[in-house]
């Protein structure tokens, strides 16, 4: 078992890491990090001492003081490095550089010369250094006007304000899941190499983003519609997309019902892409799920009797709690990385319809068990 921490382990990057490493607890042991740490050296001693694999990805991105950016992410790799030097550490040290490396501003200088203080420290006291050199990442949760333009634009569109173009130029992109996975990658393996370019997996013009964002909403938000993806970027961009939504504001969402002498008719959803569509049958006082997903998008539709749908963000500790009634038809959507269950709270039984947008596949479940 590796013992891997993450300097930044609440930040866009490293929250995903530090789930993603926790779905497989046999392998790796994460060591809790955090930021006040880099003010004690006696704490953040202790806590490269814990660490075989140290992946540092506190920094700043943006701020409208650029000298504050270049100082904070400097004094950060300086403070790793001079710990690293006063425990004698041998641990392997990942560190987070970026594309904008090469270019004239205070964040390219600052990554720049921190990866160069991270590989001297190496090359010094023969330790295990890479230092990636990442493109745009995008994925849910981002920080909008912070992580990318497709944070800021997927906050805009599911707050109804109107996104604006500043240079339409062609971003070099990777999703945060593809880039989670390539550190693990460099988990698994003792590798040095300063300047590791990690290959962005889509290339899109600022206006291509938005226009495919600006689909989701008027698609899926307005007319209840699963879009098609003609490619995985674009499965990806709609996960990130549907991380953006207000669910305490959005859900549940009441079905129209067309009701005549014969009784009523309700369309459950419109649909683009495939998936499997399922229904389950409920005794009372009874729940099910209490898994999360990763990628798969999934619909609960309460047509019959009284259900309790309960969701949480993995890593928080916040539930949010829809009650459904099947005498107005209604359904909530999982986004990924929510923890979520339904429960009979009726006295009859309740009928509950499930659309996923994958078929069951017993190799590859992407189903992953935590109670809420």
């Amino acid at each position: 078992m590796k013992r891997v921490g993450i300097t930044g382990q609440n930040g866009f990057v490293g929250s995903h890491l530090y789930h993603t490493l926790g779905l497989n607890d046999q392998k790796y042991e994460r060591i809790e990090f955090d930021k006040s740490f880099f003010t004690n050296d006696d704490r953040l001693d202790k806590f490269v001492s814990q660490c075989d694999v140290i992946v540092h990805l506190a920094g700043m991105n943006r701020h409208p003081d650029q000298e504050l950016i270049y100082q904070t992410n400097i004094e950060l790799a300086s403070k790793l490095s001079k710990s690293l030097v006063r425990t004698k550490s041998m641990a392997q040290v990942i560190f987070s550089s970026s594309s904008q490396e090469q270019q004239d501003n205070q964040y390219g200088k600052s990554k720049r010369e921190a990866r160069g203080i991270l590989d001297n420290w190496a090359k010094q006291n023969d330790g295990s250094f890479v230092g990636l050199i990442i493109p745009n990442v995008f994925g849910p949760f981002g920080k909008p006007y912070y992580n990318s333009v497709v944070a800021t634009f997927c906050h805009q569109l599911n707050n109804n304000e109107e996104p604006t173009i500043n240079v339409d130029s062609e971003v070099k992109l990777i999703y945060i899941n593809e880039l989670v996975q390539q550190i693990i990658q460099l988990i698994d393996i003792n590798l040095y190499q300063s300047d590791f370019v990690v290959s962005h997996t889509a290339v899109h013009k600022v206006s291509d983003i938005l226009t495919i964002l600006q689909s989701f909403k008027e698609n899926y938000l307005q007319n209840n519609t699963i879009p098609a993806f003609s490619s995985s970027f674009e499965l990806n961009l709609f996960n990130t997309f549907r991380s953006y939504i207000n669910l305490h504001k959005f859900y549940p969402v009441k079905y129209k019902q067309h009701t005549d002498v014969r009784g009523a008719f309700t369309e459950l959803i419109r649909l683009n892409t495939g998936g499997q569509v399922s229904f389950s049958t409920t005794v009372p006082n009874i729940t099910r799920g209490n898994h999360f997903h990763t990628r798969k998008i999934e619909r609960f539709s309460v047509i019959k009797g009284k259900a309790l749908i309960q969701l949480r963000k993995i890593g928080t500790t916040e539930i949010l709690e829809f009650e459904l009634d099947g005498t107005l038809p209604a359904y909530v959507d999982m986004p990924i990385w929510y923890t979520h269950n339904i429960t009979n709270i009726g006295k009859e039984e309740l009928y509950t319809v499930f659309w996923i947008n994958e078929s069951f596949d017993p190799a590859d479940l992407d189903t992953y068990f935590e109670k809420v």
